[in-house]
């Protein structure tokens, strides 16, 4: 028996260039397999029958295929202007039917696919009546009229699995049919195209430069609207001896720089069980949840570095992980006004090695491959000499005085006026709730957050995240942007690292201390962190925790603690760390290995599910991007993710609702501690002004009263 076609039906209004679209995804997809065309053009009954048309095209065309039967439809005699010849359309392996209406309601369920194409106005127009001339100019309004009935009461492109913005640039059939391979309707029909995602040859440029990492990004993506800085802007000064390297050294020791340009760029935003994936032109809709979605194109190796290639990052998917993922661990589903999670594709990138002052160029073997190696090679080349004229120094100098700098205060003058969620009064009454629900059992460590908020005309976040990481270094720092959402981090702390070998590493932060100008303070406040049996208590706690998260996909006994309650120094905090370790099991889902650890035990508390349950009825609100994760998935299998904290977020007027006059950007920053059955509210109180002193004082704003 014949097995039934997938169809994929070609939406949009006339002039969109759904025919051109449809003929080229199909000479595409006929490289694997047998492929038939339909176009309702041939079967509407005239000028005024669009709405004939689609009735004729569901019954005579789209049922029988659907059976896999041959369709034989009555054609349009358009020079006549009366019923033609029979036609036959073949049920093939792939159906693509195109034209107004191709999607309507009455065609969607024997579709499965739906493809709508759009183009500006003016645009379409012109495009139709250079294919069609004299012909169709005398009926343009009265079939865009009948369009736009259709339109009024079915809107088909709510509808659609995939829109292209079709800019008759010759780059649609290839967006669009990248963005068809991310539906699950279709991910047997598309063997041969998943396949290829998996044959890529990665090209790699060894340089020997020490370039200014902030100038190479600004050459290369200042004016790209996705882009992504993982910077480990925490500087030491030279290379470390052998077996000499400190953790703090490790983790600072690469940069990674890339946008969704090129060949095989792509970007991915998700909310609340919708992924949505760009690919040039093309976006895919997706629904389901994150994680799994991230299983089907990260966690198997792809592609190998060169072997003199230090770094674990082979080219793939970099960006952040919001906090309210959590719906799909264990926690309760809460929607965000920020992304669930923000992706870019990144088939070139920059990687700097700090260690051995070099620079790693990548980028996947592609037709724009060496036209992307010389202009980065040029930019490195550019920044280096700049750096070298500058005689800038990669070692750390912790701040002498509180006053920003002068060039930093007036990039953001004037300084954003902030406001809590939570005054100090309601934030030590939470803490007080969160203490009797330990009393009760119900949790032993709460990570009681709340958020700090400003509404400002403007804001330049590219200068504001500048002075952030000159004023708080830390390893993994980074600079996020996805259109209207910048997310401005200068975090210490790893989340969770899963090499391509399969070595598993957390390494949770849980106890502060400021830093202090004066050496002898500074040094008695590291000490009381050291000595502090509450903070030490509260890190143990979570490495208990995260010992549990890793052991779901580790090797039996692989799981270690290498490190306990060490003190690392930051430029503006001291903090408490500790290392656990683990193998993964082999053949084990790498999402769902990372999706088991996820969020940070360090954000929550423990027991994470029942402690993320408290914390949502105590905060009453979305932590949004705060509190996620920060970081990579690589071709190789590899991850490096950080804990989003120290981490401002800016959203412009497009993303932002109910904005005030004037009011067009707005500021949120989270910040939290641990609090236990021992926390001292006034404590924990200062230690969330602690930990927002580092962005707030970049930002000339003060903690709000």
């Amino acid at each position: 028996m014949t097995p039934a076609p997938v169809i994929i039906a070609i939406d949009g209004r006339s002039g969109a260039g759904k025919t051109t679209l449809a003929i080229e995804l199909a000479a595409r997809l006929r490289n694997h397999r047998k492929v038939s065309l339909f176009h309702l053009e041939d079967i509407y009954p005239g000028w005024d029958g669009l709405a004939a048309g689609i009735e004729r095209y569901v019954r005579t065309v789209l049922e029988p295929l659907s059976r896999a039967e041959a369709a034989t439809w009555v054609s349009w005699d358009w020079v006549n202007h009366c019923d033609g010849g029979p036609r036959v359309t073949l049920p093939a392996e792939i159906v693509i039917v195109e034209g107004v209406g191709a999607a309507a309601a009455a065609a969607r369920p024997f579709l499965d696919a739906v493809i709508w194409a759009d183009s500006p106005d003016g645009e379409r127009r012109l495009r139709a009546l250079e294919r069609d001339g004299d012909t169709y100019e005398p009926f343009w309004d009265q079939w865009a009229s009948q369009e736009a009935e259709l339109l009024a009461v079915d809107d088909i492109p709510q509808h659609a699995h995939v829109r292209v913005l079709n800019r008759a640039d010759g780059t649609a059939p290839a967006d669009t049919l990248q963005a068809l391979t991310y539906l699950p309707a279709l991910s047997t029909a598309l063997v041969p195209e998943l396949s290829s995602r998996r044959g890529l040859r990665l090209l790699s440029e060894r340089l020997e430069a020490c370039p200014d990492p902030a100038t190479v990004f600004h050459a290369l993506y200042g004016a790209s609207g996705n882009a992504v800085w993982l910077d480990s802007s925490l500087r030491f000064a030279g290379p470390a001896a052998p077996g000499k390297e400190t953790p703090a050294a490790e983790r600072s020791r690469f940069s990674i720089l890339a946008d969704d340009g090129g060949t095989f760029g792509q970007s991915v935003l998700h909310s609340s069980g919708v992924t949505w994936i760009t690919a040039g032109c093309a976006t895919a809709t997706v629904s389901g949840p994150f994680f799994r979605w991230l299983e089907t194109v990260w966690g198997r190796k792809a592609v190998r570095g060169h072997e003199d290639y230090p770094c674990d990052f082979t080219l793939g998917w970099l960006g952040f992980l919001g906090y309210e993922l959590k719906r799909e661990t264990g926690g309760h589903d809460i929607a965000s006004d920020t992304p669930d999670a923000g992706l870019v594709f990144a088939g070139r990138a920059v990687v700097l090695d700090h260690t051995d002052n070099t620079v790693w160029l990548l980028a996947l073997d592609a037709p724009d491959a060496a036209d992307w190696l010389t202009r980065a090679r040029d930019a490195v080349t550019g920044a280096a000499a700049g750096a070298a004229e500058a005689g800038g120094s990669n070692a750390v100098v912790l701040p002498a005085e509180d006053a920003l700098p002068e060039k930093d205060a007036a990039a953001l003058a004037p300084a954003p006026a902030f406001a809590g969620w939570d005054s100090e009064a309601s934030y030590k009454r939470k803490i007080a709730e969160a203490q009797h629900q330990i009393a009760e059992g119900n949790s032993y460590e709460v990570c009681l957050t709340t958020t700090l908020e400003a509404k400002v005309p403007a804001l330049d976040a590219w200068a504001a995240y500048l002075a952030l990481r000159r004023r708080n270094p830390a390893p993994f720092a980074s600079y996020l942007r996805f259109g209207g959402l910048t997310v401005a981090s200068t975090s210490p702390e790893r989340f969770l690292r899963i090499a391509s070998d399969g070595g598993m590493r957390a390494e949770p932060i849980k106890g502060t201390r400021r830093r202090a100008a004066d050496p002898e303070t500074d040094a008695a406040l590291r000490e009381d962190l050291a000595t502090s049996l509450k903070d030490r208590a509260e890190n143990i706690m979570i490495v208990d925790l995260l010992r549990n998260d890793l052991s779901h996909f580790a090797e039996p006994g692989s799981v270690t603690v290498s490190r306990l309650c060490e003190i690392e120094s930051y430029a503006t905090v001291h903090q408490m760390v500790s290392t656990i370790d683990a193998v993964l099991l082999p053949g084990s889902p790498r999402a769902e290995a990372v999706a088991a650890c996820f969020p940070a035990g360090s954000m929550t508390g423990a027991p994470k599910i029942s402690t993320m349950a408290i914390l949502d009825r105590l905060e009453e609100g979305p932590r949004g991007v705060y509190s996620g994760a920060i970081g990579y998935f690589s071709l190789n299998g590899a991850t490096d993710l950080a804990v989003a904290i120290r981490t401002l977020v800016v959203q412009d007027s497009g993303t932002v609702q109910d904005s005030g006059a004037g009011e067009q950007v707005r500021l949120s920053l989270g910040v939290g501690g641990a609090i236990t059955a021992d926390s001292v509210p006034e404590d924990e109180y200062q230690e969330i002004r602690t930990k927002a002193y580092g962005v707030l004082s970049t930002l000339g704003s003060a903690f709000p009263d």
